[in-house]
């Protein structure tokens, strides 16, 4: 039995919190943020899959039951006080949890594999199949009744969260986007209920001043429910298959395996997942995931690297996986290389390489243009580098390392912000070791300059060896000494440091006069746009510096924001939501394509 904060619930099901803030009276719904906030003083009580809240001073407890690590039922949802079980506790507890993804099956047979990566699932898009990979021609049919009810019923619950705000964008709101994204998931559209459920947790972090919150994840997020929602009425055939997703991957037989171990990272999610994924790569340079990803916090995906990997008998951990090898017989693969460990796959521990030698050498021969060109176009989005440490850079999220990439000035940044993950430490220390030459491997990140998250790296001081950058923790004795003048010699004044050069941002373009504006919307809702400002100047400098089309979108979007239309007796009408969240999806998936293009110039391609 262990006492956390209410930080620390398990997570509860979409449909189970919109269940349960649906049943709510009026009056109760009012209350229900005023609720969820008091509740975060309390204590919780973790005793097996059962948690216990004291919800008042006369020792009323809430009791939530999960098994597996999730609430997927509201019975699981329990109250002792007088009210119960029409009180406000048992939606205010589901409200404050972290919602559960049920896109990611962490009891698949096919693999366990919960949340590939960094934590995307299938759902949030058609993944680029692997070489070799037999396509299966899809008919030319067009979404079913329940599919465009869903559509609908999503668009309208995001657009109403874009419409709010996240400072507007209450508990109510928030059920209703996570009761569009269940009616989405039961219709067939998983992929409009994950992008609902990834709005929902950004809201939430958003709300409650999580350092972990990013806006740029929040604006993506409303940007692919909104984008999903709107294409499925109007798709079909292929186009209409990405748009619904997979809820999981299809595993195929791919026979016997040799892989390589290249890097493990931590995964931490803020739906309430963690463990660890590890990469391996064959003898032709393909790349293969094991992973260990279930209900849990840091604590798992601290650990999860010295547990063993779940495929075959090896008692291999992640940490030597990703320094050795593995034999693998009767393999299933899903479309992006992730293993399943299903009963028929056996597995052995192998020698290793190092990445200097073959097979994985050949990984860093790929021009760096082409790497990028083929993450942009939906491949794995990891690049393999060789890069000079330049120094740190300062940036609002924190520092990054600047690096020389072949005469491409790239920012290095940490792949996550948890403080007792130590990418933030390594990266700082990194940088302190100007002018060693590395290998790395690090994931896109698209802007318009060159830009990546640090996922590995070559020791700086051992050679042969490597750094898991969200799991290894650098020590200053493992960096280069400076050479120091002889003692008998005066002390010379010191040099001064090498200039940092400073590479364009996207502040620096007229391009981000309009994400901006997007930027603006997600956060502070439509009523930030519709004040009266600067509005016009920004729509012609857009349109001196060339950007014609980025000027008329802006100027659409300024103007379904402000657009109100009134009655008869000149009262005010409600605004259109449908009309404002169209007009900001446009800017979205305009600066969207712009970023993608001007990445790929950035980086030579």
């Amino acid at each position: 039995m262990s006492t956390s904060t209410v930080r620390e619930l398990p997570a509860v099901a979409p449909d189970v919190t919109a269940e349960l803030v649906a049943a709510l009276s009026p009056r109760l719904r009012k209350r229900l943020d005023a609720g969820i906030t008091k509740l975060a003083d309390r204590p919780v009580v973790r005793d097996g899959d059962t948690v216990r809240i004291t919800v008042d001073d006369e020792g009323s407890e809430l009791e939530l039951h999960a098994p597996g690590g999730v609430v997927a039922d509201a019975a699981a949802i329990r109250c002792g006080c007088l009210l119960a079980p029409d009180c406000l506790h048992r939606a205010a507890a589901a409200s404050a949890a972290p919602v559960a993804d049920a896109s990611a099956d962490t009891a698949s047979t096919e693999g366990a594999d919960g949340i590939a990566g960094v934590g995307a699932v299938e759902a949030a898009g058609q993944p680029a199949p692997l070489p070799g990979v037999r396509e299966i021609p899809v008919p030319d049919e067009s979404a079913t009744a329940p599919q465009l009810a869903a559509a609908h019923a999503v668009f309208e619950a995001v657009a109403a969260v874009l419409d709010a705000g996240t400072d507007g964008s209450g508990a109510v709101l928030q059920a209703e986007s996570l009761r569009a994204a269940h009616t989405a998931r039961l219709a067939g559209l998983p992929r409009a209920a994950a992008a609902a459920v990834s709005l929902v947790t950004g809201v939430r972090a958003a709300r409650a001043a999580d350092p972990a919150f990013r806006l740029t994840e929040l604006v993506g997020a409303v940007s692919e429910a909104l984008f999903v929602a709107h294409r499925v009425p109007h798709a079909t055939g292929a186009e209409l298959t990405g748009l619904r997703g997979t809820v999981r991957q299809p595993y195929t037989p791919d026979g016997s395996l040799r892989l390589y171990g290249l890097f493990s990272e931590p995964v931490l999610t803020a739906s309430g997942y963690a463990g660890a994924v590890t990469w391996t790569a064959d003898a032709e340079g393909r790349l293969y995931t094991v992973s260990d990803v279930a209900p849990g916090g840091t604590g798992r995906a601290v650990g999860a690297a010295d547990r063993a990997v779940r495929i075959g008998d090896t008692a291999l951990t992640h940490r030597e996986l990703a320094r050795a090898g593995l034999a693998v017989s009767g393999a299933t693969v899903s479309p992006t290389g992730r293993l399943g460990a299903g009963a028929g796959v056996r597995a052995v521990r192998a020698s290793g390489v190092g990445w200097r030698a073959e097979p994985l050498d050949r990984l860093w021969a790929v021009p760096v243009a082409e790497q990028v060109g083929r993450a942009l176009d939906g491949g794995h989005d990891l690049l393999f580098l060789e890069v000079t440490a330049v120094g740190a850079v300062r940036e609002a999220a924190g520092d990054c390392l600047l690096a020389d990439c072949g005469g491409v000035p790239l920012r290095l940044t940490a792949a996550h912000d948890h403080p007792e993950l130590p990418h933030r430490d390594n990266l700082r220390l990194l940088a302190a070791a100007r002018g060693s030459r590395l290998r790395v491997v690090a994931r896109l990140v698209a802007a318009p300059h060159a830009r990546a998250q640090l996922l590995a790296t070559e020791h700086p001081m051992r050679a042969g060896s490597r750094v898991d950058v969200g799991l290894d923790r650098l020590q200053h004795a493992d960096l280069p000494v400076p050479a120091s003048p002889p003692s008998a010699a005066p002390l010379a004044p010191l040099a001064p440091a090498a200039p940092v050069h400073v590479v364009r941002t996207p502040d620096e373009a007229p391009l981000h006069l309009l994400r901006r504006r997007i930027e603006q919307a997600a956060s502070g809702g439509r009523r930030v746009l519709a004040f009266p400002g600067d509005s016009a100047a920004d729509v012609h400098r857009l349109h001196r510096h060339g950007l014609s089309t980025a000027g008329d979108i802006l100027d659409g979007l300024l103007a379904a924001a402000a657009e109100r239309s009134r009655d008869a007796f000149g009262r005010l009408l409600p605004a259109d939501t449908g009309h404002f969240a169209r007009a900001w999806l446009t800017a979205a998936r305009y600066t969207d394509e712009v970023d993608r293009v001007l990445c790929a110039a950035a980086w030579g391609g």
